[in-house]
Order: structure tokens, then C-alpha cells, then sequence
């Protein structure tokens, strides 16, 4: 009896007949049970009273890894169909299933969940009993319920060997994989964690991977931040009440000390095997599977988060593929980024970011969200956050900052065209990095953002990618565009790719090389500079130098940067998490126009990261040169990829270019690329003369419709003065908040 209730499956069925099961126990061996329960206590802590409830399709070996599992515990083994359902119909499952048919059977499976409840042990469910939701809601209420994630090849595989008499709804006409993908809602809507199993993973390794999930789970206190500048001794000495979680550095955007916010024990590893079980996923599901790595449940609960992405890349892009790769010519391959609303790479984290930001905020407070732009970002954040929900509208308002003359006539037009009752452009007399070192200023002004709190109730947040929130989405995109490699058969997995990034702030680099340390077997990272090539010079030299630099306004606006924000998280990567170094280095930076790496760091750099730069007239050229040959169009700013591409690649394995933007944005520069002589200043006019070419890719519909309806469209424009952007602020909360 001992052994059966330590390590076999029980056929328990109510609360009532454990309760009586333990009496007996407690009569027949009072001391021997004593001891035995005192140890359930001791290495059961945890579950507690909760349970742990394998869910997953047919064949996804739950029954197995729950015992695995309730052995390691030492605690009770639960299997619904074997000692639930079967006990309880004095039938096998497949005979009940013959006996009343696909509906009855999944009702009379939920009424005996209904019945059904336990305390501290580990549960297997049916492959069915997701799709019953009553009876899933009762199970939740004392369970953290386990998703056993198999990719649908490997249980086809697995099935094959089997009786299938037992699967609900299969039936002539209607395949098991039409059944598995048709199931997969309903697990998605259930699970709290996730753990992937791919083809050939053994029950323990899954049992272990179970374990990790829940602990996991249950202990928030693994998943803090810090920021780029804190010190080691600082964060040792901090008291638990101060650490900061993901719904924290979403919301505060920029740290206290003026550094940038990372995770302190680094980002999730995912191993060969589980990110070959998402070579057959679809981009939403990939992006679900890695956000739920990055993102504590406690923050965001899985169901919640699949809903965000679900709103965010469901019917927001134009291209079902979402991110689809593209082959050039040879080992090229371009990643196209340029099919969200907005037509550029920003829309990933942009659709998204918005709604994990009104879900992470507290109720009580109103916040004023600050954008600096060299472009891109403006349109992008403005059409994001004008997809909330009316409430949350009322609570988040959004000012976008950008160079009134440093950003294309279609730039502009979309940043104009995309204002709306709770977001607002303002256009500075100045470039993008007085922009961007303004902002950064204003959240560290303790006296104003306190005044603003204590007057109007109201904070500031930053949705630039200094903040943590706007990396993750990317690093999605650049691990989904090598599983579509592998998808493709261009290569197998863990051979590697080299990437080449157009570049000026540097996060979507970064993102790239924590794709890289997440598994994606990366090589090189090529970082691609137009004229204003501070960084190529630094990643050559160590020497990060902007003294006597003044901004060239060039084709590709959207790197015009001098001062790469999230180089500063990449620094402090790479010195070991030397908060002390970071800010010694970016404060010479501040205060003198320059730092120089030490000579251990620039070695580790140098592995990591390549560099080169391309001039406006080249880049011009190259546009040219592949319309010419492939009838394809490139943007200014892959175009500036695609010339460094052409320069530092070896060729010994593919290369992926990021195209960041949709080419009609900038519509002269390519008018000009493609030698027409007469050009018409109305933006509108020049996307009807590009679209007469018919080129691949056609013009974006967003684009269009955006330009239609702006027409004379207004907007502020404001002196380069932090004073006179201040006042801006202050009198925006003053109109929308009060």
C-alpha cells in the first residue's frame, strides 16, 4: 500500500476517498504513515497543496512523465483517463468514446473533472479534457497546469505504432493532424508554463525540464533587473523590496542612475532540440514560445500574452509570414521587416510593446509616454498605441519628438498622418541625438518628473528602444528568420549565418547578438553605418569619438545617429556585467566626446561584431544594380546593408540582410536610384510613380492610405531647447490628463 501511494498511479477520484484512503493508513500504521507523511511534507514544498497538471496532445507522454515526476516529489500520481475516467464509467476510455460518440464523450468528461479534486500531486490529463472549459477552470483552481509542447511531426511519429481508438474525434474524413492542430487553442488557453519536447528527448530529461518550469514558475525573485551602471557591491546589499521585475523596467523605461535596463542572470538558453521543435511553427507561435521565456508569467500570464501577440501580428501585417526571408542572389538572403502598418522594421515591437505597456502599469497613475525619432519610430509607436482599448486611452498619452528637417517628406507625412486624440508629434529644430539626449535628460530630472507625478498625477515612460521591452520583439524576428533557413533545407541546424545590419542606434544589432546567446547558431554580426560611421570606426578601433563629428544627413535618415543608445547594454555584456566601467565610459563620453575600450575588451567585441560604412552614392548605385538585375527595390537603408554585405562577407555560409524598411518611404532617393529625371515634391504623387514600376516588393498599402488622409495635416514645432520641450510636456498632460 506504501509503495503504491509513493510511486504507482492512484485511482483516486474524490477528495473524499484520499481523505479516507489516509485514515486507513493512519489506523493500520500510525508511525510508519507519520513518517512518510512528514517526508511528503518536506520534499513536496514545491506543490504544496497545488497540483501539477500535465496537459498536451495524445502521445505526448504525460502519463509517463507524470510518474517520473510524482517520483521525484514522492508524491501521489494521478492519471485522468486511467484513474479518473475509466473507474468511474467501469469502461475503458475507447469504449465510452464508441458507446455515446465525439460530443456526449467530451461532456461526460468534463462532469467527472467537475467531481474531481486532489491536493499535492501531479496530475496527467486526457488529450481531450482541454476542450472542455468548465471542467478546466475547476482543474486550474488548485493546479499550475504544464503544457507538454511536441512538435505535430514527432506525434504523428509516435502515434503511428498506436491503437487510436481512444482520440477523440477521429473519424473517416478528418486526419489526426487536422485533430492536433485544431487542439492546440485549447492548450494554449489553459497552460500556465510551457515546456518543449522535441522528437527524440527522454521522460526523465522532460520530468527535469517540469520541474525547472514550476520552480520557475512559482519563484518571481529569478527574474530581476539591473541597470547597465549599478554596481556589484549595490545590487549585493539591495533588499528584495527594491529589486526590479519586467512590469517594472516596462513601465520606468530608463534607469534611476541614467543607465540601461537588463536582466540580471542574462536571458533564457533554449537548447538544439527545442529550437528545432519551432522550425515548423509559424512566426506567432515562435514569437509566442520565446517571449514566454523572457517574460515571468507573474508579469504577464501566458494566456494574456498570447492574446497581446495574437492582437499585435494577427491582422496588423500584410504578409501572412509576417517576417518572410527572401533569396537574393547566392548566400544572400533578405529578411523583409517592412510589412507591418507602418512599413518598417519598428512596427515589430511597436504593435506589441503598446499593449504590454497598458497591462503592466498600475491603475492609479496616468502616464505620458516620451518618443525621440530619427524616423521610423515616430509613425510606428504613434499607430501602436492608437490600437488600445478606449480606457487604457484615457490613462496613456504619447509625445513623439523628432528632427523637424532630418526625416524624409513620407516620414514626416506618416508621423503627421498617425497623430491621434491621445498621441502627438512635435517636430525639434535640431537632429536625432539632441532628440534622444533630451529624453534621457528629462527622465532623470528627479524635480520635474516629480512635479508632474505630484501636480497631475502623472509619469513619464520612454517606448524608444532604450527601453527593455522593445528588444524582445526583435530578437523573434532574427531567430525566426534562421529557422525559415533550416525550414527551406538552405542549411541544417547548428550550421551557422552571418547577419549584416543597417545601424545607428544599435538596438536591433543587439537584438541579433541576443538571438545569439539565446542558441541561434550566429556567426558574425555585421554592423552597417552610412556616413555618420561613428560605430564602424569604434568596432575597428576600440575608440568611440565624437569629438569634432557633426551629423551628416544622408539617404538613410533612420541611422543618422552619432550615439548608439544600446551599445551602452551590449558594453556591459561583454565587461562582465561591470556596472562601474559602464558609466565611467559613457560619462567620459558625456563630458569629454570620447572613450577608448581597454584592449581585452575590444578583442571580445571584434569576435562578436564586424564593420562597414557606405556612402550615399553607393548606396544609390547599389538600389540600381539590383532593380536592374532582379526587378527587386531596395530601401536606403538595406541598401547600405547590402553594399557592406557585398564588401566583409567570406561566403562560406549565408547571410541575412535586414531590410528594415519599405523602400516607398523614402520615394525620392529611389526615384533618384532609379535615374528619373523629373520628380514631383508631393509624396503621394511619387508612390504613384513608383507603383507604375511594378517592382517586387509593391507598394505598401499602408503607405497609401496614410498619405490619402493626411493632407495638410498639423503638427508642433519646437525650438532646440530643453526648457521650451519641458513646457511642451507639461502643457500636453495639462490638455489630455485634466
Amino acid at each position: 500500500m506504501f509503495h503504491i501511494f509513493q510511486y504507482q498511479p492512484l485511482r483516486l477520484i474524490t477528495q473524499n476517498s484520499l481523505s479516507s484512503m489516509y485514515l486507513k493508513l493512519m489506523l493500520s500504521r500510525p508511525v510508519a504513515f507519520a513518517q512518510i507523511w512528514k517526508s511528503w511534507f518536506s520534499s513536496h514544498s514545491l506543490l504544496g497543496k497545488k497540483n501539477i497538471i500535465l496537459m498536451g496532445p495524445p502521445g505526448a507522454g504525460k502519463t509517463t512523465v507524470g510518474r517520473i515526476v510524482g517520483q521525484k516529489l514522492d508524491c501521489p500520481v494521478i492519471d485522468i483517463d486511467d484513474d479518473v475516467l475509466e473507474t468511474t464509467w467501469n469502461m475503458s476510455v475507447s469504449e465510452k468514446l464508441q458507446d455515446v460518440g465525439y460530443e456526449e464523450f467530451l461532456e461526460e468528461e468534463g462532469k467527472a473533472l467537475l467531481k474531481f479534486s486532489a491536493s499535492g500531486s501531479v496530475i496527467s490529463l486526457s488529450g481531450s479534457n482541454p476542450m472542455h472549459a468548465a471542467g478546466m477552470q475547476h482543474m486550474k483552481k488548485n493546479g499550475i497546469v504544464v503544457y507538454l509542447d511536441v512538435p505535430t511531426t514527432v506525434i504523428m511519429s509516435r502515434l503511428k505504432s498506436k491503437e487510436m481508438d481512444r482520440i477523440v474525434g477521429l473519424s473517416p474524413g478528418i486526419s489526426l493532424k487536422d485533430i492536433l492542430q485544431f487542439r492546440k487553442q485549447f492548450y494554449k488557453r489553459w497552460f500556465d508554463v510551457r515546456v518543449l519536447c522535441g522528437g527524440d528527448i527522454a521522460a526523465e530529461v522532460v520530468a527535469e525540464k517540469v520541474l525547472d518550469a514550476v520552480k520557475r514558475y512559482q519563484d518571481l525573485k529569478l527574474e530581476t533587473f539591473i541597470s547597465t551602471r549599478s554596481s556589484r557591491s549595490g545590487r549585493s546589499s539591495e533588499k528584495d523590496s527594491h529589486k526590479l521585475y519586467f512590469s517594472d523596467v516596462v513601465t520606468q523605461g530608463l534607469a534611476l542612475d541614467g543607465g540601461l535596463f537588463v536582466p540580471e542572470r542574462g536571458l533564457p538558453k533554449f537548447t538544439a532540440e527545442e529550437w528545432q521543435g519551432l522550425i515548423e511553427a509559424t512566426y506567432i507561435e515562435r514569437a509566442q514560445v520565446i517571449l514566454e521565456r523572457c517574460i515571468h508569467p507573474a508579469d504577464i500570464p501566458a494566456s494574456k500574452l498570447a492574446e497581446i501577440i495574437e492582437t499585435a501580428y494577427g491582422e496588423n501585417f500584410s504578409c501572412s509570414k509576417i517576417a518572410p526571408l527572401r533569396h537574393m542572389a547566392g548566400n544572400q538572403f533578405l529578411l523583409e521587416l517592412f510589412h507591418g502598418p507602418t512599413a518598417s522594421f519598428k512596427d515589430f515591437a511597436l504593435q506589441l510593446v503598446p499593449h504590454l505597456f497598458a497591462y503592466c502599469i498600475p491603475r492609479s497613475c496616468n502616464y505620458l509616454i516620451l518618443v525621440a525619432t530619427s524616423g521610423d519610430t515616430g509613425s510606428a509607436v504613434l499607430d501602436g498605441f492608437s490600437h488600445l482599448h478606449d480606457t487604457d486611452k484615457q490613462r496613456i498619452a504619447l509625445v513623439n519628438f523628432f528632427p523637424e528637417d532630418g526625416v524624409s517628406p513620407i516620414q514626416k507625412s506618416q508621423m503627421i498622418g498617425c497623430q491621434k486624440e491621445n498621441a502627438w508629434s512635435v517636430g525639434v529644430k535640431s537632429d536625432f541625438d539632441f532628440c534622444q539626449t533630451a529624453i534621457k535628460q528629462i527622465f532623470t530630472n528627479s524635480d520635474f518628473t516629480g512635479f508632474l507625478t505630484v501636480e497631475y498625477g502623472t509619469a513619464l515612460a520612454a517606448a524608444n528602444s532604450i527601453n527593455w521591452a522593445r528588444l524582445l520583439p526583435q530578437i523573434v524576428y532574427h531567430a525566426s528568420a534562421y529557422l525559415d533557413l533550416v525550414h527551406q533545407g538552405i542549411l541544417s541546424f547548428g550550421s551557422p549565418v552571418d547577419v549584416c545590419i543597417p545601424t545607428g542606434n544599435f538596438g536591433n544589432m543587439l537584438a541579433a547578438f541576443y538571438a545569439k546567446m539565446m542558441g541561434i547558431p550566429i556567426r558574425k554580426c555585421i554592423c552597417a553605418s552610412n556616413e555618420n560611421n561613428v560605430l564602424t570606426d569604434f568596432i575597428r578601433t576600440g575608440v568611440y569619438d565624437l569629438r569634432g563629428r557633426k551629423l551628416i544627413s544622408t539617404f538613410s535618415p533612420a541611422v543618422d545617429i552619432l550615439k548608439s543608445s544600446n551599445l551602452e547594454r551590449y558594453l556591459h555584456l561583454i565587461a562582465n556585467e561591470d556596472g562601474q566601467l559602464v558609466t565611467q565610459l559613457f560619462n567620459q563620453l558625456e563630458n569629454q566626446g570620447h572613450f577608448q575600450l581597454r584592449k581585452d575588451l575590444l578583442g571580445k567585441l571584434q569576435q562578436d561584431l564586424v564593420a562597414g560604412w557606405c556612402s550615399d552614392e553607393d548606396c544609390l548605385a547599389a538600389i540600381h544594380s539590383v532593380y536592374s538585375t532582379t526587378g527587386y527595390i531596395l530601401d536606403t537603408h538595406t541598401a547600405v546593408a547590402k553594399v557592406v554585405a557585398d564588401r566583409l562577407q567570406d561566403r562560406t555560409c549565408p547571410i541575412i540582410i535586414s531590410s528594415t524598411a519599405h523602400y516607398a518611404k523614402f520615394a525620392p532617393a529611389i526615384l533618384r536610384a532609379l535615374r528619373i529625371a523629373e520628380i514631383n515634391q508631393n509624396p503621394l504623387s511619387q508612390l504613384h510613380l513608383l507603383s507604375s514600376y511594378s517592382a517586387l516588393p509593391p507598394i505598401h498599402w499602408g503607405l497609401l492610405e496614410t498619405l490619402k488622409k493626411t493632407g495638410n495635416g498639423d503638427h508642433q514645432v519646437c525650438a532646440a531647447d530643453m526648457n521650451v520641450l519641458m513646457s511642451h510636456i507639461e502643457t500636453l498632460i495639462q490638455n489630455h490628463f485634466m
